[in-house]
């Protein structure tokens, strides 16, 4: 019942036109043009006009956030990533050239037992 109620509408929004071609091959071949904003049949109203505004819109912001993905984050991340592996190597470099550490002192409020765990030698955590 659908397609034949639209097909109803469409015969009364184009009464009185004549028609080159069928309405399917009409909007087929129109999608491509870059000049109609609107497909054929459809009141230029308010509504419409902002809908049409509003995909203008999000083409633009579209675009936008795309060159900025592409020309501004994906460098940045690259030279981020350069950035970090340098400090790494100066980092590990410096730390080979420096004395063992010693070993820390054990004060008694530290790693205190009441009870013995259940495995191993009771004294190593799961952590």
């Amino acid at each position: 019942m659908f397609p034949q109620r639209s097909l109803f509408r469409l015969n009364q929004l184009r009464a009185g036109q004549q028609l080159a071609s069928s309405p399917i091959r009409s909007a087929v071949q129109r999608r491509f043009a870059s000049d109609v904003k609107l497909p054929a049949g459809v009141p230029d109203n308010a509504f419409n006009s902002e809908r049409a505004a509003v995909k203008a819109h999000a083409a633009a912001t579209k675009d936008l956030w795309r060159k900025l993905s592409i020309y501004i984050v994906i460098p940045s991340i690259v030279l981020a990533s350069i950035n970090a592996y340098n400090l790494w190597n100066e980092h590990w470099e410096h730390w080979a050239h420096m004395p063992p550490l010693e070993d820390r002192v054990e004060y008694p409020y530290q790693n205190i037992r009441n009870k013995n765990y259940q495995w191993g030698d009771g004294d190593k955590t799961t952590l």
